[in-house]
């Protein structure tokens, strides 16, 4: 039995389509029938070769979600306990701490320096399906896995096990709380929930920073009390400025990076209140350089901190917003095109524009 993929054989290249074997599960493991993958900025960074990919070729691609396609021995229930079948929808985490380093051992999963260290495994060797883009993914044994209620379509979960679980997990790492404000650099997928879960989390106000008016209005849709364009307030001066002015001079509790240009931390840490906290999750490429003022961090007390994963307990977590919130934010705008995986490259120029929150691809 084989299955197709969509294979990037260097970066910056076309991507072609493959038929690989499916492979057997092994105990404990789960073969996923993947429905619904989208196309992540951090993608978009790999394909461009923007950030480096250890090995090709390689099937690309990590939001995603699908449905049971054959369990492992062993397996009978998801992560929560709830019994698990052939067939039922589920999300599971993208990435796969190794348990085996310092950071796992002191608790930290979410730090794992090799949790991404899937990336080097070719597929053309097994298990083959290690990315998104194709119509299986292989869960590896004893990985998390959470079913997905009824009531939750798959283009409200397909988003959930990056773009939501980041954002969700590092505004918890931050702190947010009742009465805080938070300005969210970027309206891409992931400041777009930002804006939302910050709502949720009791934010007062909530500033949302972005170049396209698009963009801007459907953080307006998820919450947003005021916009800030790139367009009309044309330097990092008059954006800190217009912050400044709508938190009465003292900047914001807290300020998310979600935009993945280093350009934009000197900017958002002006934007930080004294003793507040900057969150970053969007500058994944290695080797570029931003220039700051440590002086700035050091006399007003503030903190920086930095997220790359998140840890499992955040999953349930998210689906129970989702489904608190399924009435509240329209979760349907997310996803504004959809592509069959034999147009991959035509999906990802047409995302690769920028505005939009996330197309998707159906194997």
């Amino acid at each position: 039995m084989k299955g197709k993929a969509a294979v990037l054989t260097a970066q910056g290249s076309p991507m072609e389509i493959w038929e690989l074997p499916v492979p057997d599960v092994e105990p404990w493991a789960v073969l996923i029938k993947v429905s619904l993958a989208n196309i992540c900025g951090s993608d978009l960074h790999y394909w461009r070769g923007e950030a480096p990919w250890r090995v090709v070729p390689a099937i690309m691609g990590h939001e995603m979600t699908g449905t049971v396609f054959r369990m492992g021995q062993g397996v009978s229930t998801d992560s929560m306990g709830q019994p698990l079948s052939e067939g039922d929808r589920v999300v599971y985490p993208y990435f796969f701490p190794c348990d085996r380093c310092f950071a796992c051992t002191h608790g930290n999963r979410a730090a794992c320096p090799n949790t991404l260290i899937r990336r080097a495994i070719p597929c053309d060797q097994p298990p083959h399906f290690v990315g998104a883009y194709a119509e299986y993914f292989y869960l590896p044994p004893r990985h998390y896995i959470f079913k997905v209620p009824d009531d939750l379509s798959d283009e409200m979960v397909s988003p959930l096990n990056c773009a939501l679980c980041e954002v969700l997990y590092g505004l918890d790492r931050v702190g947010v709380s009742l009465g805080d404000t938070v300005v969210i650099q970027g309206a891409g997928g992931l400041g777009i929930y930002a804006t939302a879960v910050a709502r949720e989390m009791g934010a007062t106000q909530v500033i949302v920073i972005d170049r396209y008016p698009e963009r801007l209005e459907l953080a307006k849709a998820f919450g947003a009390d005021h916009t800030i364009s790139m367009e009309e307030y044309t330097t990092p001066r008059e954006r800190t400025g217009r912050v400044r002015e709508l938190t009465g001079g003292r900047g914001a509790d807290v300020v998310a990076e979600l935009a993945g240009f280093p350009e934009v931390l000197s900017e958002g840490i002006n934007m930080v209140s004294v003793a507040g906290s900057y969150l970053l999750i969007g500058n994944i490429s290695r080797g570029l350089k931003a220039e700051i003022d440590p002086s700035l961090i050091v006399a007003a007390s503030r903190k920086l901190v930095g997220v790359i994963t998140y840890d499992p307990w955040v999953v349930p977590r998210a689906l129970d917003f989702l489904k608190r919130n399924k009435e509240k934010y329209p979760f349907h705008r997310l996803i504004s095109h959809k592509f069959p995986l034999d147009q991959i490259n035509e999906a990802f120029a047409f995302a690769a524009e920028g505005r939009l929150s996330r197309a998707a691809l159906v194997p």
